[in-house]
C-alpha cells in the first residue's frame, strides 16, 4: 500500500528512461510565409507537439517556467503588424510544480505573425524561438530554434557573424592546470557494461491501482452493510434452487453481476472526464482542494453522524424488478439492488478509491480500480454458494461491523490531509506546513490506538467489555506508527511516508543532518575542487520545474545513507537547466551545425548535457572524473535508495582503480 500511495502522490508523472541518454524532441517547429494581399504576408510557426507533452503560452508570470517568444533579429524590407497570434488558446491550471496559475498548449498550434513589405525588391526576416515543453514528470530545458524566411528571389547581405567558441569553459588564470579542462566539456562515451536506472511509473501504476482497489473490496466486505449480505443472498439462492448445481451457477453470475456494474461505473468515469482530465484531478490545487473536502465528509460518515444513502426509491425500484423478472436479469438486478443498499459503506471506499486512482492520472485507473474492487467483493458470495456449510463459521454481525466503519474515519480523515497539503502548497497560504501535518497525523493515529483499545466510544458503538486479539494488535501498530511519526517534527526523512508528508524546506526546525554536503551551481567550479581535492564528481542535472527531482531529493538524497557517502566520496554539482538569472556575457557555441547563443544559466547547463552527455531529461545523474570522463552508466529516476547506493559505489570503486592504474 505504501508503494501506492507514494506513487499517487503526485501527480504522477510518466517518466521513463532507456538504457542510454537520449535528446528528447517532443515539439518541433515549422516556419512558413504566406502572403495574403501584394504588401502583406504572414510568418506561420507551426509547432507539433508530441501526445502527453505541452508547449507554454506567451505570457508567463515571473518565478515560471520559460514562456514562448519569437525574437526577430534580422528585418529586411519589411515591417511587423502587432505580435504573434495563436491559432488556438492555450489552457490555464495552476501548476504544482510552480505554484503559479499557468497557461500552455497540449495539442500542435500555430502562431501567426503578420507583416508588411516595404522594399520592392523583397523581404527577409529571420530570429530566434524561445520555448520550454513539459509532460507530467518531467521537462525539456528551455530550448531555442533559429529561423530565416525570404521572399523567392530575394539577395541579402551576409549577416555579420559573430565569433562561435568551440568549447564553453572558465579557466581561472592563477591556477597552474595540471590537466586540460577543455576536456571537461568534450563529448563522452559511456562505458557499454552495466545497467543504466529506469522506472516506468505509467506501466507500474496499474498494478498498484488493483491491489489498491482489491484491498477497498475485501474492507468494504467487513462494513455492516456488506457483510450481513453475505448469508441472507447465498441462503437465497439455495433455497431458491432444488439443484445444487443450479443455485453454485446462479451465485456465479451474481458475483459477475457485481463485477460488471462496478466495471461499467469505472468505464464510465474514465470515459467521462478522459486522460487529460484525471491528470487536472491529480495536479489541479482545486481539485485537491474539493478531494480534502470529499474526504473529510466521508470519514464524519463513518464516525456516525450521518449516512450516505442513495433515494430508497432507486433501491425499491430495482429489487422490485428483481422480483418481476426470471432467469439472468433477475439476477443481475439483485446484484444492482446490492450495489445501492449497500452504498452508504462502500460509497466512502469508492470515492476514495477513484481518488486515488485519479491522482495517478492514468486514463485506465478508474476503470481498473473499480473491476478489482469489485473482484474482491463479488469472491465471497460465489465460495459461500459453493460451500455453503461455510456460513456456519462466520462471525456473527454485530458491533465490530461498526468499529471497522470507525477505523476507515480515521484512515479517511489522514489520508484527507494529504489533498489539503497539495492545495496548500499550490496556494501559497502556509497553514499545513511539515510540523502541522505531522502533528495531526501523530494525533489521529493515536486516537485510532485509543479508540480500538475501547478507551473511546462514540454514541453509536457497543461497550468495550475486553479487547481481543486482534483489536490490540491493530491498536499497538497504529499507536507504533504515532510513535514513528514523532521525530518528523523535528526534520526527520520519514521515508515511507514521503509521498504525503509536505517536503522539508516547509520544516522550521531541523535537526537532522540529511543533504549537507558541499555543493556547487557551476560546473567549472565544482571540477576544479574536485581535482584540487582528488575526488569523483556527482553532476545532478536538475531544474525548478522538475517534479520527479523534488522526489528523488526527498526520498534518497536526503536520506542518512546517501548524503554520507555522498559528503565522504564526492563533489555534487547541482545544474538547474532552468534557471533565467542571465550570463555576464552571451556565450557563442556551434550545436548540429548551426550557431547558438546561451543567454542564461540555465542555457549554458542544458547546453553542457546536450553536448557531452547527449542528453536533454531531468533528472539525469552521471559521475565522472576528474578529466569529464564518465565512471559508470547515467542513473534516471528511481527512488530505489539500496540500488542508488550501490550505484555510487560502482562510481567510487572505479575511480580508485582509475588512479592506481
Amino acid at each position: 500500500m505504501k508503494r501506492i500511495l507514494i506513487q499517487a502522490a503526485m501527480l504522477v508523472m510518466a517518466f521513463a528512461a532507456t538504457l542510454n541518454a537520449q535528446i528528447l524532441t517532443p515539439i518541433t517547429w515549422d516556419v512558413s510565409t504566406e502572403m495574403t494581399s501584394e504588401t502583406e504576408g504572414v510568418v506561420k510557426f507551426a509547432a507539433t507537439i508530441e501526445k502527453g507533452w505541452h508547449l507554454y503560452g506567451t505570457t508567463l508570470p515571473e518565478g515560471g517556467p520559460r514562456e514562448t517568444s519569437i525574437k526577430f533579429d534580422r528585418i529586411e524590407g519589411a515591417e511587423l503588424i502587432g505580435s504573434p497570434e495563436p491559432s488556438i488558446a492555450p489552457v490555464e491550471k495552476v501548476d504544482m510544480v510552480f505554484h503559479l496559475k499557468l497557461n500552455w498548449w497540449e495539442s500542435d498550434v500555430t502562431l501567426s505573425q503578420r507583416f508588411r513589405v516595404t522594399d520592392k525588391k523583397g523581404y527577409l526576416l529571420g530570429g530566434t524561438i524561445t520555448f520550454q515543453g513539459c509532460n507530467d514528470g518531467s521537462c525539456i530545458p528551455p530550448a531555442k530554434e533559429a529561423f530565416e524566411v525570404m521572399s523567392e528571389g530575394y539577395n541579402a547581405a551576409p549577416a555579420e557573424e559573430e565569433p562561435v567558441q568551440a568549447t564553453v569553459k572558465s579557466v581561472a588564470a592563477d591556477k597552474a592546470a595540471t590537466i586540460d579542462e577543455s576536456e571537461w566539456w568534450a563529448p563522452v562515451t559511456f562505458p557499454e557494461s552495466g545497467e543504466a536506472s529506469a522506472q516506468n511509473i505509467a506501466e507500474s501504476s496499474w498494478w498498484y491501482i488493483f491491489i489498491w482497489g482489491f484491498i477497498g473490496g475485501l474492507v468494504a466486505l467487513l462494513t455492516p452493510c456488506v457483510w450481513p449480505m453475505i448469508p441472507l443472498t447465498v441462503s437465497f439462492f439455495l433455497k431458491k434452487n432444488s439443484s445444487r448445481a443450479k443455485s453454485i451457477r446462479d451465485a456465479l453470475i451474481y458475483g459477475g453481476g457485481i463485477i460488471v456494474i462496478y466495471l461499467a461505473l469505472g468505464l464510465a468515469i474514465t470515459l467521462i472526464f478522459g486522460a487529460s482530465k484525471l491528470n487536472d484531478l491529480a495536479t489541479n490545487a482545486v481539485f485537491n482542494l474539493a478531494f480534502f473536502l470529499l474526504l473529510l465528509v466521508f470519514a464524519i460518515s463513518f464516525f456516525g453522524a450521518f449516512d450516505i444513502k442513495l433515494p430508497s426509491k432507486w433501491s425499491n425500484g430495482v429489487d422490485s424488478k428483481a422480483e418481476r423478472t426470471t432467469g439472468l436479469i433477475s439476477i443481475f438486478f439483485m446484484a444492482f439492488t446490492l450495489v445501492l443498499v449497500s452504498f452508504s459503506c462502500t460509497g466512502p471506499i469508492i470515492g476514495t478509491l477513484l481518488v486515488e486512482a485519479a491522482s495517478v492520472g492514468n486514463i485506465s485507473g478508474p476503470a481498473v480500480g473499480m473491476g478489482a474492487f469489485a473482484l474482491a467483493l463479488a469472491i465471497p458470495f460465489t465460495l459461500f454458494a459453493i460451500f455453503p456449510s461455510w456460513l456456519k463459521e462466520m462471525p456473527r454481525s454485530g458491533g465490530w461491523l461498526n468499529s471497522v466503519k470507525v477505523v476507515l474515519g480515521f484512515l479517511e480523515l489522514a489520508l484527507s490531509l494529504k489533498f489539503l497539503s497539495v492545495a496548500d502548497l499550490a496556494y501559497g497560504w502556509g497553514i499545513l506546513d511539515r510540523e502541522v501535518f505531522v502533528s495531526l497525523w501523530v494525533v489521529i493515529f493515536i486516537l485510532l490506538g485509543l479508540y480500538l483499545l475501547g478507551k473511546i466510544r462514540f454514541s453509536h458503538d457497543s461497550p468495550v467489555e475486553h479487547v481481543a486479539i486482534g483489536r490490540f494488535f491493530m491498536a499497538l501498530i497504529s499507536l507504533s506508527f504515532a510513535v514513528y511519526l514523532i521525530p518528523g517534527l523535528w526534520g526527520a526523512p520519514l521515508k515511507s511516508v514521503s509521498a504525503f508528508v509536505p517536503p522539508l524546506y516547509t520544516q522550521d526546525f531541523n535537526l537532522y543532518a540529511g543533504g549537507e554536503f558541499k555543493e556547487f551551481d557551476d560546473y567549472d567550479a565544482g571540477m576544479r575542487y574536485a581535482a584540487e581535492s582528488g575526488r569523483p564528481v556527482l553532476i545532478d542535472f536538475s531544474g525548478y520545474g522538475c517534479v520527479n527531482c523534488r522526489k528523488m531529493e526527498g526520498a534518497v538524497f536526503d536520506t542518512e545513507v546517501i548524503s554520507n557517502i555522498i559528503k565522504e566520496n564526492f563533489v555534487l554539482i547541482k545544474l538547474m537547466v532552468d534557471d533565467k538569472q542571465k550570463l555576464a556575457e552571451p556565450l557563442s557555441v556551434e550545436e548540429n551545425g548551426r550557431k547558438v547563443v546561451l543567454e542564461s544559466v540555465g542555457d549554458k547547463w542544458s547546453y553542457l548535457q546536450r553536448s557531452k552527455f547527449a542528453a536533454n531529461s531531468q533528472p539525469y545523474y552521471v559521475m565522472i572524473d576528474n578529466s569529464g570522463a564518465p565512471l559508470a552508466l547515467p542513473y534516471y529516476y528511481d527512488e530505489n535508495v539500496e540500488k542508488f547506493g550501490e550505484w555510487l559505489g560502482t562510481g567510487i570503486s572505479n575511480y580508485k582503480g582509475a588512479i592506481k592504474n
